[in-house]
């Protein structure tokens, strides 16, 4: 079958998956997670099923980003759910997936997404930054929270926990997966592609430049607790060892995205992830019409307009971001769906 032929009949298997399961309300609720030493505390947004049918409202009001309709802070439906917590971008924030979130709370998932700190977009300072190593952490402690939070506790099935990142949010995912970051491999990349996007930004960063940072970012930063991920267009693939990429035993979702939005490159990111892990491992996407922003939400009319005004450079993130985009994330979804309830 061509690659195209076997995306559609994965497509048709996973729409049969999602028509299977039971349908519910999305509701959604502030999550506020406190840091013991006050350095990182995490913010962001759970949503879980719900009976309730209202009163409805907005997940967000933006004037360039569509919100999707949710009952605040309803009462949850009775448990327990599979958990997915959803890492965003470099400087995106916990609103970039709500497309996604609310739509896995209507099948029967809680799902977490938090603001990391020093890389989203309300929280840029460099020292947070270059404490990359965080980001996972950061995760861990979502799980950790969701588990054991007379809140959520009773909500969560600790057994079907997963994991979902975008951009660098994937490249959280792949080191939640067992992937250690190798700086001497980096390196070497730069050296001989130096123009190569994750280069420059890590460089930017200060990324693992003294040895005590090095040994933070070259640490263990697996959860075992994760049974599968899902990796939306990565960057930084050859910042991990060879070795670690090969060890992956938990099984991926990768998407990749051919269309060049982002500057990254598929054949040293979401390509590459591919070829380094071990067959079967990874289940790969690659749709010819996906672009890197296609992972974030659809923009109002006006959208591109109004950043190109505002934020000029940004309007891209709203290229075809209408029905175009909408029809990929029913696809993303499905896809997710579909892969998560098999592991």
């Amino acid at each position: 079958m061509t690659r195209i032929s076997c995306i559609v009949a994965s497509v048709f298997v996973a729409i049969a998956t999602i028509a299977r399961a039971q349908s519910y309300e999305p509701a959604m609720a502030d999550l506020k997670i406190t840091d013991a030493g006050g350095e990182r505390d995490l913010s962001g947004f759970v949503w879980y099923p719900t009976e309730a049918t209202g009163p409805l409202t907005y997940d967000f009001e933006s004037e360039v980003w569509v919100g999707t309709q949710i009952v605040r802070d309803a009462k949850p439906s009775e448990g327990p759910f599979p958990l997915v917590v959803l890492s965003h971008g470099m400087y995106g924030n916990a609103y970039n997936q709500a497309w996604l979130a609310s739509a896995l709370a209507r099948k029967g998932y809680v799902v977490a997404a938090i603001n990391h700190p020093g890389t989203s977009t309300w929280s840029r300072d460099p020292d947070l930054t270059r404490q990359l190593w965080e980001r996972p952490k950061d995760v861990s402690r979502v799980i950790d929270h969701a588990v054991t939070s007379p809140k959520f506790a009773e909500l969560i099935d600790a057994e079907r926990i997963y994991m979902a990142g975008h951009s660098l949010g994937g490249f959280t995912a792949v080191a939640l997966a067992g992937a250690r970051y190798d700086a001497a491999r980096l390196n070497r990349f730069c050296d001989e592609i130096p123009d190569e996007l994750a280069c420059s930004i890590l460089a930017d960063w200060k990324i693992a430049q003294t040895d005590e940072d090095r040994a933070q970012m070259e640490a263990d930063l697996s959860d075992p607790r994760i049974a599968a991920f899902a990796v939306f267009d990565l960057g930084g693939t050859q910042s991990f060892s060879e070795d670690s990429l090969a060890q992956i035993e938990k099984p991926l979702l990768v998407f990749g995205a051919p269309i060049m939005s982002s500057g990254l490159t598929l054949d040293i990111e979401s390509r590459a992830l591919l070829r380094a892990v071990s067959p079967g491992v990874a289940k790969y996407i690659e749709l010819e019409t996906l672009s890197h922003f296609d992972f974030l939400g659809l923009c109002k009319p006006g959208g591109f307009e109004l950043l190109a005004k505002e934020e000029p450079g940004d309007e891209i993130i709203c290229m075809d971001a209408g029905p175009l985009r909408e029809e990929k994330h029913q696809m993303i979804i499905a896809e997710v769906l579909s892969f998560f309830s098999q592991h």
